[in-house]
Order: structure tokens, then sequence, then C-alpha cells
């Protein structure tokens, strides 16, 4: 058994669409021209973005902030996702998706790696976005100070 997780995206234009916005994948299998899998190794936080429609208009907009588990490790079921992954963020509905991808790009804009930002930071976003409240923003002093706690206590 591996010790990867791993994600399934699809894309079928304008009736399902799959894709990672963040994330450091640590292998991709293509299955055919619309399917692949990629793998994250356990510890990895990546963005996982989903999409659907029907003849009516959107019928699913989600976005999870996961971070990859190790063996063993508890974890959260997600569909397309195997095992599953610890969620740091999960939210749906359009609004909030298309608001979590500018928090996303104005961390970015910090020259910082989403992946590589605060685990804290974006169950905070999580919380004040659930109950429709604005989010502090990602600074460089708090990601200076996630880099100094990650180096003292793994």
């Amino acid at each position: 058994m591996s010790d990867l997780t791993l994600v399934e995206l699809l894309w079928l234009e304008k009736r399902i669409e799959n894709w990672i916005r963040f994330g450091h994948a640590a292998g991709e299998q293509i299955l055919d021209k619309r399917r692949r899998i990629l793998s994250f190794a356990p510890g990895n936080i990546f963005a996982f973005v989903r999409w659907a429609s029907n003849d009516f208009g959107t019928v699913i907009s989600r976005i999870d902030i996961l971070r990859a588990v190790a063996p063993g490790q508890r974890c959260a079921t997600v569909p397309y996702v195997r095992p599953g992954g610890d969620v740091l963020l999960r939210l749906s509905g359009w609004p909030k998706v298309e608001r979590v991808l500018q928090i996303v790009d104005a961390v970015e804009a910090l020259g910082i790696d989403p992946a590589d930002a605060a685990p804290d930071y974006w169950h905070h976003v999580h919380n004040r976005l659930s109950v429709n409240e604005v989010p502090r923003l990602y600074t460089l002093g708090r990601h200076r100070a996630w880099l100094r706690r990650r180096r003292v206590a793994p």
C-alpha cells in the first residue's frame, strides 16, 4: 500500500472540472485525455477545487485545502481523494470559493507558496468565511513566525 494521498482530477469541459489550485505533487498518472491522478506525500498541503454543472447551471462549487496524511493517520473523506485528508479549509458555493481563490492569490503576491503557508491560517480563513466575516490577511511576519515555529517543533 502506498503512503501517498491520491487525487483524481477530471475535466469534462463545462460539466465537471476538478483541479488542484496549489500544492506539490509527488507524482502524476495520466489515465486518459480527461482524467489523471496526482499523488501527494504525507504532510503536503494542497487545494482541491471541484465544480460541476448540469443543463440548469452550477450544481456544485467547492474548495478543500487538505494536508496529505500518513498511513494509519485519521483523516476526513473527500470525494476523489484517497484515502482522504486532514481538512484545513472546506467551503462550498461559488462566492466563498472565489473569495478563497482571491486569498490564495494574495498569499502568492507576497512571494509565498500557499502550500507553505501556516496551516492555522487556512483554518482561520475557513472559520471566518463560514460565518461571512472577513479573514485577516496573511503577512510576511506571520509567515516568518510560522517558519520559526515549524523549525522548533516539527
